[in-house]
């Protein structure tokens, strides 16, 4: 499909509501806007919703899991019997108000209800990625997680697998410990839980804590951020009032409940909504995002969501797989990514294969914000196809883009926006504020058109990424991260971008398998991969590309070094959302950081 034919075709309708914002041009140069449509504050604690749908529709499918050759799962009305039991349990164990479940399990149907019962009870929950207790873990990070948090209990999915974790951690060693499977000595089944009477009354206030939610650590070590029952529900409501759509969602993902994406803007976007959960087990890497795709094959969504490196790997396949596209187009009503930003060349192709099938584009939709915002401040709430937008503010929230050196800083009011840290000692810490209150996110963002704000925002870079080569020329890393992927057109799944204080910008490059082994057929190790010669002249020409097109020296690439592996997720250099953390990566990776710069360059160091 040629890009004419794209931009001709009709949008399937997705039913968004009316954009009503208000815009301010202040006399220092801030931009306010602020979307006043309305939105529903009914429920104002995560478990209300839950209430509501286990009444008026207890039949409805709630969530579900693999299991063999299709999913098993609960229904609304099951799930709500089974997280008042368990909350009946865990407050004899002790738990409440100001004593913490912390939760180091994967997505599960065992991790949502006891998610939900523990925050019944008032008991705020710490979802950790599993990666905190799994194989090649850094045992410093979960003892930093720990000592801020202190729980007074903890759920493991295996008791068996999380044993010796668990054991060396000083916080964790003593504390009970709760599994759904291969209890240790002296540990408790979740299954015990469930066979007393339940807590039927909801005992959560809208001002407690339900979680807390550890950054990625990006810029630093990670901070625990309080989320409120009420920044977490009315942040739900602020999505839900984007819609005019009354369906309710059905969804497959597989976004970690250890982070704000996942567990506030997925979970309970489906528990607001009284959607379905179908839980994806599958992972954005190669040699595991199969899984996703055969439960693709299995349920068609009518919302999908993604990080940008599952929605590289998801092109490819819908490419290739007649059957799948046609499943998966057969009634999904929004495309959507978050995470980190989209080349435009994957939201194309993907569009592409939409018009092929049903003569028609979907919206491709993004999400902006953080964990400490709830983590929806904007998104993209109109018919859209082109990526790296922001979008605008949520209903009830405002945004100010401020002036800050030679960018605008993104700032922002509303209901969703977290009261602050916890402290190592239970204090609040607060969050970063302007004079006026206003949070600030210390990223970048620009008018897409300056004379037209309803057109929305666009990310112009974290402030604190930017960086500026020896010359005194400023890099902004982001927005170069992402036109030079979409330059390589595929070959490459992401890069880490280098250059600080150096004479020239430097990428190392990982490697999109499918798209490479195309080129260099039969070969499948990254490592083979990354020396072939095929490979090797594509990346150059993508970058020889990307080069021709920059305006400025700054925004020029010098070289670039093709990894021979993925990004290491035990480390903490791939999130386990799917993206990779720059700053973790250049320090593991300092020795190719230092060929890129070497005075002569070795042979597998693309010159440009």
């Amino acid at each position: 499909m040629d890009g004419e034919a794209l931009v001709s075709a009709p949008f399937r309708d997705p039913r968004y509501a009316e954009r009503r914002i208000e815009t301010t041009h202040r006399p220092d140069g801030a931009l306010v806007l602020t979307n006043t449509t309305h939105w529903s504050d009914r429920f104002s604690t995560t478990n209300a919703a839950l209430d509501h749908w286990a009444a008026s529709a207890p039949e409805r499918p709630f969530i579900a899991e693999r299991e063999g050759a299709g999913f098993a799962g609960l229904t609304f009305g099951e799930a709500h019997g089974e997280i008042g039991r368990i909350a009946a349990g865990l407050s004899a164990m002790g738990l409440g108000p100001g004593r913490p479940l912390m939760i180091l399990a994967r997505n599960s149907v065992d991790h949502a209800l006891i998610a939900y019962a523990a925050m019944r009870i008032g008991c705020e929950i710490a979802p950790l990625s599993p990666q905190y207790v799994g194989a090649g873990a850094e045992p410093a990070r979960l003892a930093h997680a720990s000592a801020l948090i202190r729980p007074a209990a903890v759920y493991v999915e295996d008791a068996a697998a999380a044993s010796e974790a668990l054991a060396r951690d000083p916080t964790l060693s003593s504390v009970p410990v709760i599994t759904s499977r291969n209890p240790q000595p002296g540990q408790t089944l979740l299954s015990e839980l469930r066979q007393g009477s339940a807590v039927t009354a909801n005992l959560a206030t809208p001002t407690q804590t339900a979680k807390l939610l550890l950054t990625s650590g990006s810029t630093g070590k990670p901070k625990a951020v309080i989320c409120s029952h009420a920044n977490i529900s009315f942040n739900a409501a602020q999505i839900a009032a984007c819609f005019t759509d009354q369906d309710p969602p059905v969804v497959v993902n597989s976004a970690p409940w250890s982070h704000s994406l996942g567990a506030n803007a997925i979970l309970h976007m489906i528990v607001h909504r009284g959607g379905s959960l179908y839980i994806d087990h599958g992972q954005p890497v190669a040699g595991r995002f199969g899984a996703t795709i055969d439960n693709l094959r299995l349920i068609a969504p009518t919302y999908h969501n993604m990080v940008p490196a599952g929605w590289a790997l998801f092109a490819d396949a819908l490419e290739q797989d007649e059957a799948l596209a046609r499943t998966f187009f057969s009634r999904v009503r929004v495309l959507q990514y978050g995470g980190a930003g989209l080349p435009q060349s994957v939201c194309d192709r993907v569009g592409a294969v939409a018009v092929r099938l049903t003569g028609e584009r979907i919206t491709f939709a993004a999400g902006y914000g953080s964990t400490e915002t709830g983590p929806t401040a904007c998104n993209v709430h109109w018919i859209n196809a082109r990526s790296g937008l922001c979008g605008l503010p949520t209903p009830g929230t405002t945004v100010k883009l401020a002036p800050e050196g030679e960018k605008l800083e993104v700032r922002v009011k509303g209901p969703q926006i977290s009261p602050g840290y916890r402290g190592a000692d239970g204090e609040v810490i607060p969050l970063s504020l302007d004079e006026e209150g206003y949070y600030r996110l210390g990223d970048a963002a620009k008018l897409v058109d300056p004379s037209d704000p309803l057109q929305g925002i666009v990310f112009d870079g974290r402030l604190v990424e930017n960086f500026k080569l020896s010359t005194g020329a400023f890099v902004a890393a982001g927005p170069l991260r992402l036109s030079a992927l979409s330059a390589m057109g595929g070959v490459a799944a992401d890069a880490v971008v280098c250059g600080e204080g150096r004479d020239g910008v430097g990428l190392l490059i990982f490697l999109n398998a499918a798209q490479c082994q195309s080129l260099a057929p039969g070969v499948t190790d990254l490592a083979e991969l990354a020396k072939s010669p095929a490979v090797k002249a594509a990346v150059a020409a993508g970058l020889a590309k990307f080069n021709a097109d920059a305006k400025g020296g700054a925004s020029k690439i010098a070289r670039a070094v093709i990894q021979p592996d993925a990004p290491h997720a035990p480390s903490g250099e791939l999130t386990d959302k799917g993206y990779i953390n720059q700053a973790m990566a250049r320090e593991r990776r300092a020795h190719d950081v230092a060929r890129l710069y070497a005075d002569t360059p070795d042979d597998d160091v693309i010159r440009l």
